[in-house]
C-alpha cells in the first residue's frame, strides 16, 4: 500500500496534476473575486468563506479526470485489479494520494488567501479546520466519480457533471462552519455535520468504487 501510495504521487506530479495546479487555481479564483466585486472591505469579509471553499472545491475538481485515466491508459489498472491488494484498498489509496497532492496544500495555503479577502482574524482557524475536515470527502468523491466514468471518451465534462452535486453538502457545511467562526457564532452543528460526511464517504464510497471499477474493467 505504501508503495503503490508513493508511486501514484510522482505521478500526479509528473501528470501535472498535483499540488502546482491546484494551487495556482486557488490563487487565480481569490484574486479575480476582489477585482470583481470591488474595493469594499465589508463586503468582501462576508463572502470571504464562501468563495474561499468554492476556490478549494473547484481546485479539487481539476485533477480528478486524470486520476485513475492514467492507469486505465497504460494497463495498470487491470493489473492492480487482479492484485493481492483489494480493489476497495486501491481506490482508498488513490483518493488519499489525491488528497495529499491537491486537498493538504490547499488547506494550508486557504490562511493566507484569505487575506486577499478580508477574512475576519477569527475565520482562519475556523476554515482552515473545515477544509482539513472536508477536503477528504472531495478527494473520496471526485475517486467515485472517477471510477464512474473511467475508460470514457472526454469524460472530464461528464465527471464534472456527476461530481458536483455530491460536492454540494459539502461546500454548504464546510462554509457554514468558517462562516460561523469568523463571526463568533457556534460551529458545533455544522462542524459536526462536515465530519460525518467525509467519515461517511470513507466508510461507503470506497465499496462503491470498486464495484463500478470491476464493472468497468469486464
Amino acid at each position: 500500500m505504501i508503495a503503490l501510495l508513493l508511486r501514484d504521487l510522482r505521478l500526479a506530479v509528473r501528470a501535472g496534476g498535483g499540488f502546482g495546479l491546484g494551487l495556482a487555481f486557488f490563487l487565480i479564483v481569490t484574486v479575480m473575486v476582489p477585482l470583481a466585486v470591488g474595493p469594499q472591505p465589508a463586503l468582501l469579509a462576508s463572502i470571504a468563506p464562501g468563495v474561499l471553499w468554492l476556490g478549494a472545491l473547484l481546485a479539487c475538481l481539476l485533477s480528478l479526470d486524470r486520476l485513475l485515466a492514467l492507469d486505465w491508459e497504460d494497463g495498470s489498472l487491470d493489473l492492480l485489479a487482479t492484485a493481492p491488494l483489494p480493489l476497495e484498498a486501491v481506490v482508498t489509496i488513490k483518493a488519499l494520494a489525491h488528497w495529499i497532492t491537491t486537498g493538504l496544500p490547499l488547506v494550508l495555503a486557504a490562511p493566507a488567501l484569505g487575506v486577499l479577502l478580508n477574512l475576519p482574524g477569527p475565520g482562519y482557524l475556523w476554515l482552515v479546520i473545515s477544509l482539513a475536515a472536508g477536503t477528504p470527502a472531495l478527494s473520496v468523491i471526485g475517486t467515485f466519480g472517477a471510477a464512474l466514468t473511467v475508460g470514457l471518451k472526454r469524460g472530464g465534462l461528464l465527471l464534472s457533471l456527476l461530481v458536483l452535486p455530491l460536492y454540494v453538502p459539502t461546500l454548504i457545511f464546510g462554509a457554514e462552519v468558517a462562516r460561523r467562526g469568523a463571526v463568533g457564532m457556534d460551529t458545533a452543528t455544522p462542524l459536526l455535520m462536515l465530519v460525518g460526511i467525509s467519515a461517511g464517504a470513507l466508510a461507503l464510497l470506497p465499496f462503491a468504487s470498486a464495484a463500478v471499477l470491476r464493472v468497468n474493467l469486464r
